[in-house]
């Protein structure tokens, strides 16, 4: 059952709601109670929790001044420069498929940010940019109590100062913001009060600023990954070329021919834009080369795979179209009769990627360890294949559409963009 489907409720002529699909059952069954149906246009149903006596009570939850379907990529840069014009106090809300971000505002400024997504997630941004190590991480998480969140930890840790992780805690503000601009597909709630237990740090980052900023990493992004594909990929100085002497001399100078993107921000103590940025301005200059990454051990195939299928992913949820794309990838990976095997237990995941330990042990009892890695190459580069090629007839058409009403340039095929990226899986023997 596709998500659509999955989300189904069925009214019947008595008035009484059905939930049709397991999604929707689930949801409801979690807000047992009394709600008010509100005055609403005939095509929507909205409904707000009251209690047994019908009224509307501070202790029944926050009234939502804006609510709304996002259906374009940065449809949301609008609602939040509305926002942030008005002065307005609140929570943004934002709901991504699983994913759920909440950017707090005070007086035109915001103030603090959550988010359950993976790479969004304190411990992450603190590794990403190279306070935490890997170990640190996952020794931080082990103290962290009902009382003492990750933050806290760290520094009772002694892995950080507490004046360092303040900054980052910004940076990881700045980063669920700019995460929430580029959604294309979910809902948005503004709702007028929150629970100031949950800012862990008060910040104080002007709307506007953020707006800017936002609005200028969408434009260059879209530039930068078409010679920088991914945070995997590694640039490497090019012989007999002067060195930069401005600001791009420390990215320059961490560049060793075997770290990638990534990497290179962690040692540096940079965001992945900023590194991608001053490495695309590199390689303009003609001081740098960016070469694909090629996997070493099975365990690296799939997070190579991993990080092409959630560019396809992202593509198509900002157009709808991933629900159909993923029930023609399942039906693909039954009639090919190795897939069920090499992904049980392991995926594929909302978002298209694997469970990599998973999938390396799967692969290892399927063909032992001596030839893991070339088949796990071959299978998943067959399959990631299958993909592009089902999802760029909905992206040209999707394209036709933009282009007639004149919303900006064509992008290139996501073939072309993804050729790069997953060229290494093709050259695994």
């Amino acid at each position: 059952m596709n998500e659509e489907l999955a989300e189904l409720v069925r009214v019947d002529s008595t008035g009484t709601a059905h939930p049709v699909g397991k999604t929707a059952s689930q949801r409801m069954r979690a807000r047992q109670g009394s709600f008010r149906l509100m005055p609403s246009p005939s095509h929507l149903v909205v409904m707000r929790y009251v209690g047994e006596d019908g009224r509307r009570d501070p202790e029944d939850g926050p009234i939502f001044r804006l609510s709304g379907e996002i259906t374009a990529d940065g449809a949301l840069c609008d609602v939040f420069g509305l926002i942030g014009q008005a002065g307005w106090p609140g929570e943004l809300v934002v709901l991504d498929g699983h994913t759920s971000r909440s950017i707090f505002f005070d007086r035109s400024h915001v103030i603090g940010a959550h988010s359950s997504a993976e790479g969004e997630r304190l411990g992450e941004v603190l590794y990403r940019y190279g306070a935490l190590t890997s170990e640190q991480v996952e020794e931080t998480a082990k103290h962290m109590t009902q009382d003492v969140r990750f933050g806290e930890a760290a520094v009772r840790l002694g892995f950080i100062t507490r004046e360092r992780l303040f900054q980052l805690m910004t940076k990881q503000t700045e980063e669920i913001v700019y995460a929430m601009l580029l959604v294309g597909d979910g809902m948005f709630y503004f709702l007028d009060t929150f629970d100031e237990s949950r800012i862990t740090a008060r910040q104080s980052l002007s709307v506007n600023g953020l707006l800017m900023e936002g609005v200028r990493r969408m434009d260059e992004t879209r530039y930068f990954r078409e010679r920088i594909p991914s945070d995997q990929h590694v640039p490497e100085v090019l012989p007999d070329r002067a060195a930069p002497d401005d600001e791009l001399r420390t990215v320059y100078d961490a560049i060793d021919g075997h770290r990638n993107v990534a990497e290179i921000g962690r040692l540096i103590s940079m965001g992945e834009f900023e590194v991608t940025q001053a490495l695309f301005q590199l390689v303009q200059s003609g001081r740098i080369v960016v070469r694909a990454p090629r996997p070493t051990g099975p365990a690296a195939t799939v997070a190579l795979f991993n990080e092409a299928m959630r560019n396809v992913h992202n593509e198509l949820t900002a157009i709808g179209k991933w629900p159909e794309v993923r029930e023609q990838l399942s039906s693909f990976a039954t009639g090919a009769g190795i897939y069920d095997a090499l992904f049980r237990r392991g995926g594929p995941q909302e978002d298209g990627s694997l469970v990599i330990e998973t999938i390396v042990e799967n692969v290892t009892v399927m063909v032992g360890p001596g030839q893991a890695e070339s088949m796990l190459a071959q299978w998943l580069y067959e399959y990631i294949s299958f993909a592009v090629f089902v999802a760029e007839p909905f992206l040209r058409q999707h394209e036709a559409g933009a282009a007639a009403r004149k919303d900006g340039p064509p992008s290139q095929p996501l073939s072309k963009r993804l050729s790069t990226l997953i060229a290494p899986l093709a050259r695994v023997t």
